[in-house]
């Protein structure tokens, strides 16, 4: 297949959205179809990739407000008709909803190509956080509107297919998460890392990854920091990810070690050096960062949805509380803290063994099924190809 992949977050950025759409574009491209990525160009030194593994159209774009890191791409309606007319791909599939979503939704309509489009971020539900309660609504009847003009929407989980075909939704789909248990691993471990946060071989480092943003719910996680901290003087806190809060945080918690956004490497060390992982937003879709964490060997404790709900067994490879349950959540943290380490290890090597189940190969398998329904090709057995 022809595919035009439209999103407005992708490699080089970091963040859980970039990351999988990176894998199933490699995926699908690795399969023999011709992908191109329409993305906004997020820098001067920006240039498409050069391996020629998949083609990218860079689009103009801006920085998002609250969120300088991102940055949301134009409306080039017109650019993408011209280049549709061109050489038209057998499908569209759309990742963000933003001016560049909706311009590639317009253009795709009026050219009568195939479109597909995935949900990746509770937008809706980000309102309140930043004192906009009252948009709420008109956020989540604009999502539904852009999605439903689509033939089906893939989501990352049962339950938020669910939640969204009760708000009205048309055509959700299950487009779930893999892991790459070779990147995150345990073997990553570095005593010499864990010096450099002062923790010597048998003090407790807390691990936390995520985007610093309101949404996250740092009010809760740092309350839990300073609890754990009140009874184990000597514990580490590393915090892993950017976003608009982490200056404010970092004055606020100097005594917590904030690294910035760090390559994947780096990121794989801090994970696996780490002796457990605390979650504590309540607005994810997924979250990548649990699975990452699982995958490099860490006991995760977070609340019972999205991926949580679905690898995590309640003290078994790790340990869940009920949704929003902020005094259940907090006695949880600081039990995993004042638990044995042989506990908190055999904890995380049942995480560890749950991850290793957890295949991108068979998230691309599902994804280049739909993909090939909706453009109304066959998809082809080992020794077939597939017709023009």
């Amino acid at each position: 297949m022809k595919i035009a992949l439209v999103t407005e977050t992708f490699p080089p950025e970091i963040n859980g959205v970039a990351m999988t759409l990176s894998h199933l574009v490699e995926g699908l491209a690795l399969r023999g179809h011709r992908v191109t990525v329409v993305r906004p160009r997020q820098s001067s030194r920006d240039l498409p990739r050069e391996d020629r593994l998949y083609d990218e159209l860079l689009c103009p774009g801006v920085p998002i407000p609250g969120y300088p890191l991102l940055r949301a791409g134009l409306p080039v309606r017109g650019r993408l008709l011209k280049t549709w007319r061109d050489d038209r791909p057998h499908l569209v599939h759309i990742a963000t909803e933003g001016p560049l979503g909706y311009a590639a939704l317009s253009a795709a309509t009026e050219l009568d190509l195939p479109i597909t489009s995935s949900f990746h971020t509770n937008f809706h539900s980000y309102s309140r956080h930043y004192g906009f309660a009252f948009l709420t609504r008109p956020a989540l009847a604009y999502l539904r509107h852009f999605h439903n003009r689509t033939q089906i929407t893939l989501s990352p989980t049962a339950e938020l297919n669910v939640e969204l075909t009760r708000d009205g939704f048309r055509g959700m789909r299950l487009l779930s998460r893999g892991v790459n248990t070779e990147v995150f691993s345990p073997a990553h471990r570095d005593e010499s890392l864990r010096q450099t946060w002062g923790a010597g071989p048998d003090d407790l480092a807390v691990v936390h990854v995520s985007r610093l943003a309101a949404e996250k719910n740092y009010p809760l996680l740092f309350d839990a920091f300073a609890r754990i901290r009140a009874r184990h003087p000597s514990a580490r806190f590393i915090v892993v990810g950017d976003g608009p809060l982490r200056k404010k945080l970092s004055r606020a918690y100097p005594w917590i070690h904030f690294t910035g956004f760090l390559p994947r490497a780096d990121l794989a060390r801090h994970y696996a050096s780490g002796d457990f992982f605390l979650y504590a937003s309540l607005t994810e879709t997924f979250g990548n960062v649990v699975t990452e964490a699982m995958a490099s060997g860490l006991p995760v404790l977070a609340f019972n949805y999205a991926a949580p709900a679905r690898y995590i067994r309640d003290h078994d490879n790790g340990v869940v509380v009920p949704f929003d349950d902020r005094t259940a959540w907090l006695r949880a943290a600081e039990e995993l803290a004042a638990a044995p380490a042989d506990l908190r290890r055999q904890l995380g090597e049942a995480a560890r063994r749950t991850a290793e189940g957890i295949s991108w190969k068979h998230v691309i398998d599902g994804f280049e099924r739909d993909l090939h329904e909706v453009a109304d090709l066959t998809v082809p057995s080992p020794r077939a190809t597939v017709s023009p």
